[in-house]
């Protein structure tokens, strides 16, 4: 990367790293995480990121304004996959602030009908396992194992900084723990408490559903993908896409810390666990 020099300095080499950071700046905020409808925010110093938009129009500025950002600054809506709880105010969104939204193919096919007229030049695609940049953020695409047509996450980089988002899979490959090793920061599905879930109330083909492949990741699931994931350069873990029926927030953050700490892992110490949230968003964070 070329060298920047601010005018008037000879700057040494604390100087020119603090610059190289500060242009290397990646801030995330999990708006939204849950059934009830699911919204991130990821920006740089240039360019800035929504991801997913399952909650109305209405509800979505009022999240960004709890971070004191504004929807009409959106570069991008990246879509993960078809369900209304991802969806919602895509649409919406879109129209009223001409906002590009970047989806594969299998994915606009089935959501097309749902999200209502959208600008031909505001159809963008990104298919999985792909590398794109958005402005100056680079976006890495990968599947993921859901009951949709074909859902996938993303991981987000500048500079040495990279943000990754792992929720609505049945199960984390091997592949996808060697592909996200290691990185800053993670979203981590912590759907639900096993026993809860198998004699809560729901239907027992719901119930196959969440606990199957193509489901959602338990508590247990995700600690123990997080197992695999941490590394050296890991600060900030949080946990998401809770039920509302078969969880808490209490039962999530036991079984992570448990399972971490079994492991060896230095709680809150290397790193720290977060909580989210379907109704209030995270503080904006600086990696």
């Amino acid at each position: 990367m070329t060298e920047i020099i601010i005018p008037g300095s000879t700057p040494g080499k604390e100087e020119k790293k603090s610059v190289q950071d500060a242009f290397d700046t990646l801030q995330y905020s999990i708006l939204a995480s849950g059934s009830s409808g699911n919204c991130t925010y990821v920006e740089s110093m240039n360019h800035r990121i929504m991801i997913d938009a399952g909650l109305s129009g209405k509800r979505i500025e009022a999240l960004f304004a709890q971070i004191d950002r504004q929807v009409s600054d959106i570069d991008a809506i990246l879509v993960t996959h078809e369900h209304k709880d991802h969806i919602h105010g895509v649409g919406v969104l879109s129209r009223k602030y001409n906002i590009p939204i970047y989806a594969n193919a299998k994915t606009w096919s089935a959501m097309e009908n749902m999200i209502g007229k959208i600008a031909p030049e505001n159809r963008q695609y990104i298919e999985p396992d792909t590398l794109v940049s958005i402005g100056d953020i680079d976006v890495l695409s990968y599947g993921v194992s859901h009951d949709a047509i074909q859902p996938q996450f993303y991981a987000f980089q500048k500079g040495k900084k990279h943000f990754a988002m792992l929720t609505d899979t049945g199960y984390v490959s091997d592949r996808l723990r060697s592909q996200l090793k290691n990185l800053s920061a993670y979203l981590i599905e912590s759907n639900h408490e096993i026993e809860l879930l198998r004699y809560g109330k729901y239907p027992w083909s719901v119930k196959q559903r969440i606990l199957s492949d193509k489901g959602h990741l338990s508590n247990e699931d995700g600690a123990l993908a997080m197992k695999d994931l941490i590394g050296n350069n890991t600060t900030d873990i949080y946990l998401g896409h809770l039920s509302r029926d078969n969880n808490t927030k209490e039962f999530a953050m036991a079984s992570m810390e448990d399972i971490l700490r079994y492991n060896n892992f230095a709680v809150n110490e290397d790193f720290l666990l977060h909580m989210t949230d379907p109704g209030e968003a995270t503080p904006l964070k600086r990696l």
